[in-house]
């Protein structure tokens, strides 16, 4: 090369022009560029060399000018299409006079900088360059045209983000849903989080920590989020929306209801009929009536909602129940198990209407042991619409014109004593309700009224006669159990404090209970057998039951083999045992919210026992809430002394809660 060439090279990867000036050593050349820098470059740094002029470093400029105007990367289209079908190889310079009708220098560096620079339709080959073939070129264009896509939806994103940082009304578009969706799955599971990637992106683009406690605080911020997210809920593979196909059928059924395949029903619409919940239930599974016979004896009826007269197994709703296996009861509200209008509507015993039900009729001797019984597909027309409330008053005033009633909870007392006689194992806990809305957070204690009582008993005399008539006739049904506990002494429990901590001591004795598809003895309730049927809008395994005693009813053939109701039995277990950590932990975060939100109250706390003794890590009741928390001492204690304490420290999203005893009432062992 002669002093005075120009050429280009690269540096940085970016495209350069400079002059040669002179020789540097045997195989390097000094070269200027237009702003006067020299660079010192090797033959092989060399990418295009101008020839068939002479320039100084100041022509650069102009040059660069000059060509500007030929730089569309469209004219290499018209060239490639008249040189593809022959495959014919192209030179800048020829690529010049086929472009410009001219090869002067400047033109021929045009043509070299188009085609060095195009990814679509000419490919480098030695010192030409090739026509890429037609499927080629639709490819590569395919390509960038849905790279730009990319690009735009990308700078979209951006921009509604922007826009919901500033609190701006945003529409979120179809295009920014996995985007969103990566930033949750990573804020839920953290390093844990498949494809994190693009949560990854979100945050940085945005200048934000790449962590989980970031990706929390951005969707908050975008009003995604709730600074209270459930994300215990969220780990889970609990569905929160059922899909459209579901609410179709769900609608479907309510306009043309299935064939009933119990057409000859008992009718009891003559009986009064009680239900009896908590205010706020809207699926009503069970109501109570009785039927005063000869010589002074009842028949109790405990009538169970029949949403099996709605669905047949395997079709969407009893496949979507079966996914689910049970309503989700979470202080921010239900996540049910059928679609609402279903489950609240022809599912459940409604006041006033008739109803279709699983019907159980019981005849008890005097102890309150089971003398009679038959189950039956009936229909039913609520009388009442009772509230536990609404029943411990009618039954404290002794309501004439409700004898019934005073007879079931006459019955319901004697089944207890029964039951204690065969064994059963009570435990009364102190019991919390916390209930979420409009960000206020309550929590009431619930009583161990007799109205609970009535209930729970008429409950459990309905999964005792399901589960003599599963034994009876040999049925594979979800049967329920418990192992023999072994349980401290007479002697050691005397020695602790009537009440919680004695019952919090024999509550750890209690083992799991289990499932299997023959009969169990329930050791805790007292029971040979026991079947679960009373709430089967809600629990799936109750479902079950009543497909098989239903269907045996009839005379038909069982709808699940006991082998196909023992995979049921299992994969429902595991997911009813998600469900019931997830509705632990989110009641144990609001627990500790509403705690957190009360730093000046003393609460009452009741000494149960020791968690970690040696460490002076103990568990405490705090008696006005229901809430059995850990507490490190700093003096000595003992269960069952009651001591008053105040929060120091709570954080609900981790888990964490510290309390310090206050001063300001002394401590005092219980029965002073």
């Amino acid at each position: 090369m002669e002093k005075g060439t120009l050429v280009e090279f690269r540096l940085n990867g970016d495209r350069r022009l400079a002059v040669v000036d002179r020789p540097e050593g045997k195989k390097h050349w000094v070269v200027v560029d237009e702003r006067g820098q020299p660079y010192t470059l090797h033959p092989r740094q060399v990418t295009y060399v101008v020839t068939g002029q002479a320039f100084k470093s100041g022509d650069i400029s102009s040059f660069r000018a000059e060509i500007q105007p030929y730089l569309d990367p469209s004219s290499l289209e018209v060239a490639w299409e008249l040189l593809v079908e022959d495959s014919e190889l192209a030179d800048p310079s020829g690529m010049a006079l086929l472009l410009f009708s001219d090869q002067s220098p400047a033109l021929c560096y045009a043509a070299h900088c188009l085609l060095s620079e195009d990814k679509i339709y000419f490919k480098q080959k030695s010192d030409s360059y090739e026509p890429r073939s037609k499927a080629q070129v639709a490819e590569l264009k395919h390509q960038l045209t849905v790279e730009g896509q990319r690009i735009q939806e990308w700078q979209g994103f951006l921009q509604r983000i922007n826009q919901a940082l500033q609190g701006e009304q945003v529409e979120w578009q179809n295009s920014d849903r996995s985007r969103l969706e990566a930033l949750e799955r990573f804020a839920a599971f953290g390093e844990e989080a498949k494809n994190r990637t693009p949560a990854l992106e979100v945050l940085t683009a945005f200048g934000r920590a790449e962590t989980t406690q970031a990706a929390f605080q951005l969707l908050v911020d975008l009003g995604l989020w709730s600074p209270h997210e459930n994300l215990f809920l969220r780990r889970s593979q609990i569905p929160t929306q059922f899909s459209s196909r579901v609410l179709e059928m769900a609608q479907c059924r309510l306009a043309d209801p299935p064939l009933d395949l119990d057409p000859d029903r008992l009718d009891l619409t003559h009986l009064k009929v009680y239900t009896i919940d908590d205010e706020s239930t809207r699926e009503i599974d069970d109501g109570l009536s009785v039927e005063f016979l000869e010589l002074g004896k009842q028949r109790l009826w405990i009538h169970i909602a029949d949403p099996t007269r709605w669905i047949t197994p395997e079709d969407e709703l009893d496949l979507e129940a079966r996914r689910r296996c049970t309503t989700l009861y979470l202080p921010t509200g239900m996540i049910p198990m059928f679609p609402q209008e279903l489950a609240t509507g022809p599912m459940s015993l409604t006041q006033g209407r008739i109803c279709t039900a699983l019907s159980f009729g019981v005849v008890l001797d005097s102890d309150g042991a089971i003398e009679d019984y038959s189950i039956h597909a009936s229909q039913v027309k609520p009388t009442y619409r009772l509230t536990y409330e609404d029943v411990d008053e009618i039954l404290e005033l002794g309501v004439q014109a409700e004898p019934e009633l005073e007879a079931l909870a006459r019955s319901a007392k004697r089944r207890q004593i029964w039951r204690q006689s065969q064994g059963a194992i009570t435990i009364l806990m102190p019991e919390s309700s916390i209930k979420v809305q409009d960000d206020e957070i309550t929590i009431d204690v619930l009583d161990n009224s007799i109205s609970r009582q009535l209930v729970a008993e008429m409950m459990i005399l309905a999964g005792e006669v399901a589960g003599r008539y599963g034994r009876e006739h040999g049925l594979p049904l979800p049967y329920r159990g418990q192992a023999q506990p072994e349980l401290p002494s007479e002697e050691e429990l005397l020695l602790l404090p009537a009440g919680p901590v004695r019952y919090c001591a024999i509550r750890r004795c209690m083992p799991r209970s289990e499932m299997s598809i023959t009969p169990l003895r329930h050791a805790s309730l007292g029971l040979d057998t026991y079947t679960q049927v009373t709430s089967p809008i809600r629990r799936y395994t109750d479902l079950l039951a009543h497909f098989q005693i239903k269907a045996h009813l009839r005379g038909d053939a069982l709808p699940f083999s006991a082998e196909t109701m023992k995979e049921l039995m299992l994969s429902v277990s595991t997911a009813a045992y998600e469900a019931t950590l997830v509705e632990r932990q989110t009641n144990r975060y609001w627990g500790l919210e509403y705690l957190r939100r009360h730093p000046n109250e003393i609460w009452q706390a009741l000494m149960l026992r020791w968690l970690r003794e040696h460490e002076n890590l103990g568990l405490v009741l705090l008696e006005e809430l229901g809430l059995e928390l850990a507490m490190r001492f700093n003096r000595p204690i003992e269960p069952g002394d009651r001591l008053d304490v105040k929060v120091t420290y709570a954080d609900p999203r981790q888990d964490v809660i510290q309390f310090a005893e206050s001063t300001e009432r002394e401590a005092q062992p219980v029965g002073t």
